[in-house]
């Protein structure tokens, strides 16, 4: 794809640069009541084999039915994904043994998915954007689970997961580094997360990714590439492709060469191990589905999906930017999280008033984001409301209190005021800012008497004015207004 690449991008090897080149997988699980082709639950956590049809089971003479949520739910993420809907497309046989695939086939797609090409957005860094291209998505069932676990000789299975619709989103190997991978990650979940499609919760499996990993000189062919099947965090994803480029770099540079498989990322030991050789598609020999017909929608009927599309994150920030003039940074942290950002802009809009959008979008991802991490929930949880953020920010505003003061006021609201109005806990508490420049300068007055050898200092070298500030803060309890203490500083010492 990209013949250009980043000097900063390219691994050092013992010879020369590398330049990684990573493809993806990404397994979805759809949001759906119930399976892809039966009525059983698709809940989280029942007990081993709760969820199970007599479909699912694989019992003779049963038959699969489409589970038309799980089509608009494809549909939707295609159109999230800037992809191209195919009005027709068929579900084939994908054959293979495994024992918690009780049908001995994966139904799935393969010539012909229901989304064809589409491409992600992703911000890398706050000045670097890529365009990662998507190849294809298509809807399959996911299988079963085998536990080796629970008994010492002896395995088992579980099958609730088995026959639950996933949604298997295939991008091109437009990836460069690690950090482009995570970043791919994040922004997919992102927009999952908007439609509603997927819950992305990678720790309970229902978001996947196998990483497709391979090396080359920088602007030769592609070279080989392995398989990192099952990844599980975004974490891990970096890892296995920081790990897997340099085992293969190491191979080639010692005169190796790499066979195309399939492997184990081990975050444990952080190493990457063979776990079979790579199958091709012919291996599984895909044909039709002979149970079910080709899957056909008109253009109305992704048209109308489309008209009941949320605002995504690309669309959104770029509404944050223009609307409340917030750097692309910024806009683009909000956004990342859809409560996030709509905890942000209830923020912004509560009360009346004019009020400044950047310093909301500061205390939303700085102070409440910092006290909402250490007690392990969610910002929109924390339990500060949008009101509160609102008037502490107009507290700021109008000279009431100052940045520091309005620290200790977020403090009192996150602890024994909570539920209370900022301006009302100002007011009960004896913390507003003192603008009364009379007070503030007989502490000054005080300070300079007292200290005539600063004074001397100050004079040959103004930065010592810093001193004198920290001290008529400290002298009037921290609530001196901070630009009146500096100009009075500034005229008494001649500076």
């Amino acid at each position: 794809m990209s013949q250009h690449v980043k000097p900063s991008k390219l691994v050092k090897g013992a010879t020369g640069d590398w330049e990684i080149v990573v493809g993806m997988e990404i397994h979805a699980q759809v949001s759906s009541q119930s399976k892809l082709f039966s009525g059983a639950s698709t809940e989280f956590g029942g007990e081993p084999n709760d969820h199970v049809s007599l479909v699912d089971a694989a019992m003779p003479g049963m038959l699969p039915v489409i589970n038309e949520e799980c089509v608009k739910q494809a549909v939707r993420t295609g159109l999230g994904l800037k992809a191209r809907i195919n009005l027709r497309s068929v579900f084939d046989r994908k054959n293979y043994f495994y024992p918690d695939l009780p049908q001995g086939y994966q139904i799935s797609q393969f010539k012909y998915p229901i989304v064809g090409e589409g491409e992600v957005i992703v911000d890398v860094t706050p000045t670097e954007q890529i365009t990662v291209g998507i190849e294809r998505l298509h809807l399959e069932q996911d299988a079963g689970k085998s536990l080796h676990d629970q008994a010492p000789n002896e395995s088992f299975v579980d099958l609730n997961r088995s026959g639950v619709a996933l949604m298997e989103i295939v991008s091109r190997p437009d990836i460069r580094s690690a950090e482009e991978a995570r970043a791919y990650v994040t922004k997919l979940r992102s927009i999952l997360r908007y439609i509603g499609a997927c819950d992305g919760n990678m720790e309970q499996g229902s978001l996947r990714a196998d990483v497709n990993v391979s090396v080359r000189r920088p602007g030769e062919p592609l070279g080989t590439r392995c398989e990192i099947k099952n990844v599980n965090s975004i974490r891990f994803i970096g890892q296995a492709v920081e790990t897997e480029a340099r085992r293969q770099i190491a191979i080639l540079e010692d005169g190796g060469k790499i066979d195309q498989e399939t492997r184990l990322f081990d975050p444990a030991r952080g190493e990457t191990r063979a776990m079979r050789s790579k199958e091709e598609a012919h291996d599984y020999r895909y044909f039709p589905d002979p149970d079910l017909l080709p899957l056909e929608f008109d253009q109305a009927f992704v048209d109308a999906l489309a008209r009941d599309l949320p605002e995504l994150p690309d669309a959104k920030r770029a509404r944050f930017i223009g609307d409340y003039g917030l750097p692309p940074y910024d806009a683009g942290v909000l956004v990342a999280d859809k409560e996030t950002a709509d905890y942000y802009e209830a923020c912004v809009q509560a009360q009346t008033g004019k009020r400044d959008a950047k310093a909301v979008a500061n205390w939303v991802t700085g102070d409440i984001a910092a006290a909402a991490n250490a007690a392990g929930r969610s910002i929109a949880q924390a339990g500060v409301s949008p009101a509160q953020v609102a008037g502490l920010v107009d507290l700021i505003g109008d000279g009431t209190i100052s940045g520091k003061i309005a620290k200790d006021v977020l403090a009192l609201m996150f602890d024994e005021e909570q539920g209370k109005a900022p301006r009302d806990i100002v007011e009960r508490r004896g913390m507003k800012q003192v603008t009364d420049t009379g007070e503030i300068e007989k502490a000054i007055d005080a300070i300079i008497a007292a200290n005539p050898d600063k004074v001397a200092q100050a004079k040959a070298k103004p930065t010592m004015l810093g001193w004198f500030v920290g001290q008529a803060m400290k002298a009037t309890g921290g609530k001196a207004n901070p630009q009146a203490v500096n100009d009075i500083l500034k005229a008494k010492l001649g500076l």
